[in-house]
């Protein structure tokens, strides 16, 4: 599976679940047990660097803002939900996270930012198809510090100041 293959794969079962990420979640499995245990592992490679890339402080103080406050945990799963948004979104907020602000249409913190599900979903299609837990994939883990410059997320000013566009749009 190529990185257009992941893409593809990630907006359809998108769009199917009419962006629902616990139903995205089961059609990725669904679409993947169709696939061959390679596949799947190549599948699983491709959102797990993803994941690693999106470790950073910056994603994570838009993250705070979206969802009014983001634990380990709530961060954890908002990058798992931020990969399932598709390419677009994903690599923009990488860019420049407070662009998310412009590329969600709508995002209802009791549904969206939460991708726990879409995070196991290689690991449970091939657990499913094969009947045994998926090898190492080869990645190094992501650091034990997120990359880039901490943010005091208790500093409404600084995140303010940091992320305006997302701040005037789900927070002001």
């Amino acid at each position: 599976m190529d990185e257009t293959e992941f893409w593809e794969l990630i907006d359809s079962s998108r769009e199917a679940a009419e962006g629902d990420p616990e139903e995205q979640a089961d059609l990725l499995v669904e679409r993947l047990l169709g696939c061959d245990p390679e596949v799947i592992l190549d599948f699983a490679r491709h959102f797990e660097s993803r994941y690693n890339r999106a470790y950073r402080w910056d994603v994570w103080g838009a993250a705070w803002v979206l969802l009014d406050g983001a634990s380990d945990d709530a961060f954890d799963f908002f990058r798992c939900w931020l990969i399932g948004q598709g390419r677009e979104a994903f690599e923009g907020a990488l860019h420049d996270p407070d662009s998310l602000a412009d590329l969600l249409d709508d995002f209802d913190e009791e549904v969206d930012g939460d991708g726990e599900e879409l995070g196991y979903a290689a690991d449970e299609a091939y657990e499913q198809l094969t009947g045994t837990v998926a090898p190492d994939l080869g990645i190094a883990p992501a650091p034990a510090e997120p990359e880039g410059t901490p943010l005091d997320f208790e500093d409404d000013r600084v995140l303010a100041r940091r992320y305006p566009r997302l701040w005037e749009r789900f927070r002001a």
